[in-house]
This record gives C-alpha cells, structure tokens and sequence, in this order.
C-alpha cells in the first residue's frame, strides 16, 4: 500500500513545494530545477536543509533555493526549500515529452495551488478551494473528477465554502483527485528519516552539512566583527562566507592573502 499525497493536506513543515516528473529521473529533475550534477549532497534527511545556509529573499531579490529528489511510483519528485524554481521552471521540467505536476501546499490566502504541465505546455491549474476557477490550455482536464470526488457541482460550480468543513479535509478531497488521476504516491517518511540528495537550484547555499574546514577560522573572523549565527551543525551561513570571501579579496586581490 503506497502513501498517495493526501496527506499532503497536513504538511506543516518547511517544504515551499513539491514538483513531480513523469519520463526523467530524480537527478535529472534535478538538473532541470537548475540543480548542478556534480554537486549533490549526500543524501539527507528533512531536518538537516536547515543547516545548508540558505539564505531568505528581499524586496525584489531571490533568496537561496534548495531541492531533495527522489522517485516514487513511476514519477521523480522533488522536496521544493526557500525560493525554489518550480514555478519558474515548469515548462521547461515539462519539456520533450515529460509530464509535470505541481503542488504548492500555501495557506489558505492565496490558496494552495496545482499545476499540470506535459511537453511544455501547461495544461490545467487551479486554487484549491477555487477549483471552479481553472486555466490552462485545458482548464476542464479535470473536471469530471473533481464533480465526481463532490468538490465541484456537476455543472462546474463550486461546490460549497471550505467553512463547511476543516479547510485540510477539503484539501484531501482535491489532493485525491490528483493522487488517483495521475497514480501520484510520496513517501511519508521523505519528511523524517528518509534521506534524500539535496541541490542547490538558485543562489548559493552552503551546500555542506557537517563541519567546514575552515569553520574554526571563519568563526573566529566572525565574531570578532560581531556577527553570530548559529552553528550547532558546523557550518558556515552563505552571507557570512561571502563576507569573509570579500575580506579575503580585500586583502589580497590575487586570493592568495
């Protein structure tokens, strides 16, 4: 028995994003999402993303986007963190025959979202809980099964207000369409103890967990110019090392200080 992804209903961690890919392989999801292939991690577990050193976006500037992949049931998938390329990538993910599907599990306003997209072209998308409202090259994809799982009216109208039921109970009738009609499965345990090879997909994380070599020298830099971060993990935070890389360029241009 397969985990399917309603459960996703329920996803309360820090995941910005799941993308699954029907026709490549989780490396090459990867690589598509903007990932280099030479420089996965060694396969870790949910908790330690933390510890990459992503750092958040600015007005109007991206922060650090990291994915763990993996596959399951016949799809590739991919864990989206921080300011991940997803969205901005579907139809590319999608491109020379594959198929894509995207969840991004938001809180209630903007709804969370799907996206369907194969050979490039983005088929159907729609808010959950806005399901009448749908786009896409074929907005009505879906539609015989979201009026048979009771989301929409058989004429294509919303149903009833999510207020009539818990707001994630509604999210597991939409997410159940989507489990069934494309045979989509994601391992609980990929949110735990499963350990997965994680990419860097924009900016640059510190793409290390463990300690970095040069951690008791940086840190030692760092303090003394009074910042602080924490870390438990040994590693160096993306800004603080592009910090000490400019002090190191100060002090000598060559890179030889």
């Amino acid at each position: 028995m397969t985990d399917g992804i309603k459960w996703l209903s329920d996803l309360g961690s820090h995941v910005e994003g799941v993308v699954f890919a029907r026709g490549l392989s989780a490396g090459d999801l990867a690589v598509r999402m903007g990932g280099d292939p030479r420089e996965a991690t060694e396969p870790i577990v949910d908790g330690e993303v933390e510890h990459l050193g992503m750092r958040g976006g600015t007005y109007g500037v991206r922060g650090d986007g990291v994915v763990r992949v993996g596959e399951a049931e016949g799809w590739a998938f991919a864990l989206e963190y921080g300011d991940s390329t997803g969205m901005d990538r579907l139809e590319a993910i999608a491109s020379d025959g594959v198929e894509a599907v995207h969840y991004l599990p938001m809180s209630a306003r903007p709804p969370a979202r799907f996206h369907y997209v194969k050979n490039g072209v983005l088929t159907c998308s729609f808010g959950v809980g806005e399901e009448h409202r749908r786009w896409g090259a074929e907005p009505d994809f879906l539609l015989p099964e979201l009026i048979d799982a009771q989301v929409l009216h058989p004429d294509g109208s919303k149903n009833f207000p999510p207020s009539r039921e818990h707001f994630a109970a509604y999210r597991k009738r939409t997410l159940g369409v989507l489990e069934q009609r494309f045979h989509l499965s994601l391992p609980r345990t990929v949110i735990g103890e499963r350990r997965l090879p994680a990419y860097a997909v924009r900016g640059t994380p510190a793409m290390r967990v463990g300690q970095d070599p040069d951690h008791q020298q940086i840190k030692a830099w760092a303090v003394a110019q009074g910042l602080t971060w924490d870390d438990n993990s040994g590693g160096i935070r993306s800004d603080i090392r592009e910090t000490w890389d400019d002090h190191i360029v100060r002090q000598d241009p060559r890179g030889t200080a």
